[in-house]
């Protein structure tokens, strides 16, 4: 399966129903009364985290998700059916991005996390919400409103218990294919492994997710090389296994081989120096290899680090190197719901910012006019103008806010064209000189 890591997308939630217009209509009732019912909800749409993807590959020639829309409302008082909500599944690991903001929305880590990326549309009111003691007859209805769109970033950082890491060609790939069930790609040149591989070791009862990281040069927390794609992906892992190519030649290549992953590291992000980790001298099938063994475990035992040498080819080494990943996992077990890079964010995404203040702008072309004001703008997306008493009950709202006074302080004159929302109207002063 491809892996991808990144990717964007754009979700738009369902638009609401609209309400109904409707009076009752029965035999021997002369007066029946109001009985149009409200519009149902759009669609949601939420992220879920689950444990049966491990990529983001679906989505890369699925660029646009969206939900159902409400169902309009009817008369006799019946409400239109809320529309189904879309959850689309996502790797755990997975971190949500507002594409336009750069604003985080969630960490979804542990499998069930989920989070509210897009909204649905409000379903409009019938005429018979609007009824009450004054207004017996109302013979207007709203419209639904439009759900949310918007465009999301998602960005995988795998959630593995163990991360091979190394510089290039140091056989990490083998190891994983020796301890695991991973069939990654194998050959003799750098760079074999273009993206993160994935391996379960099963031991007993135990299941230990190992990750086998693409190869590190010097200047890979500038990006170069495969820079970040190598560096993102170990930041959950809780334990860390340097991988050493001992064929090298000398015990110095060696040493500087582990030192420039720690540099790295440590430019990238100083916490991933407080992980343990162990450190595996591997390809000891090779002369050259074998000779550095002693020299390799006297240097790192001197530092208190444990060595394992290691022949991925032959399996010299193999089962004694995963008895102590077995070990390290026990003894650092991953600590659930701390693992987030950030807080998930609360299901129900805030709603949007109020603004009190009535602002106009005076548009480029001449006579023209916008209204700005998160009431007046969503009345004029509601409301059905056709209907008589509906444009009565927003020329209200628009005395509420002086709009008109406004207006003509900005310098709007009788036959201007004024915006509101996505509707224009004819500017007709109404007050009294």
């Amino acid at each position: 399966m491809k892996f991808v890591d990144i990717v964007t997308i754009q979700v738009a939630a369902g638009r609401g129903g609209n309400g109904c217009m409707s009076f009752r209509r029965e035999k021997f009732v002369p007066k029946g009364g109001p009985d149009g019912g409200n519009g149902g909800r759009g669609g949601h749409i939420f992220l879920e985290a689950t444990t049966d993807l491990h990529t983001l590959a679906d989505f890369e020639y699925s660029r646009h998700i969206s939900s159902n829309n409400g169902a309009h409302g009817q008369g006799a008082r019946k409400f239109g059916a809320n529309a189904s909500d879309v959850v689309i599944k996502v790797p755990c690991g997975t971190i949500v991005f507002d594409k336009d903001t750069g604003e985080p929305l969630a960490d979804l880590v542990e499998p069930g996390d989920r989070c509210l990326v897009a909204r649905g549309g409000r379903g409009g009111k019938g005429n018979a919400h609007f009824a009450n003691s004054r207004r017996r007859a109302p013979r207007f209805s709203e419209k639904g409103e439009d759900g949310e769109k918007r465009k999301i970033t998602m960005e995988l950082k795998l959630i593995a218990d163990v991360a091979l890491v190394g510089v290039p060609n140091a056989g990490k790939s083998s190891l994983l294919a020796a301890i695991s069930n991973a069939t990654p790609k194998i050959a003799d040149y750098p760079f074999t492994t273009l993206s993160p591989n994935l391996g379960v070791m099963r031991i007993d009862q135990d299941k230990i997710v190992v990750a086998d990281i693409p190869g590190l040069i010097e200047g890979a927390h500038q990006n170069k090389g495969l820079g970040h794609y190598f560096l993102r992906h170990i930041e959950r892992t809780r334990v860390i296994v340097h991988v050493l190519d001992l064929s090298s030649g000398s015990l110095e290549s060696v040493v500087n081989q582990w030192e420039t992953v720690l540099d790295e590291f440590r430019a990238y992000n100083a916490d991933l120096l407080e992980r343990p980790y162990i450190v595996v001298g591997n390809k000891i099938d090779i002369d050259s290899g074998r000779d550095l063994i002693d020299k390799a475990d006297e240097f790192f035992s001197q530092r208190d680090i444990r060595f394992i040498a290691t022949s991925a080819l032959t399996g010299e080494g193999v089962q004694k190197f995963m008895d102590h990943i077995v070990s390290l996992s026990r003894e650092h077990p991953r600590p659930t719901g701390t693992t987030r890079l950030f807080a998930t964010v609360e299901e129900n995404l805030p709603e949007k910012r109020t603004r009190d203040k009535v602002q106009i702008l005076k548009l480029h072309e001449s006579g023209c006019f916008r209204v700005i004001h998160p009431r007046i703008e969503a009345a004029s997306a509601r409301y059905d103008f056709g209907q008589e008493e509906a444009a009565v009950r927003f020329m209200r709202i628009l005395r509420q806010y002086k709009v008109e006074e406004l207006l003509e302080a900005s310098g709007a004159q009788e036959g201007d064209t004024i915006y509101i929302g996505d509707v224009a109207f004819e500017f007709q002063p109404e007050r009294a000189y």
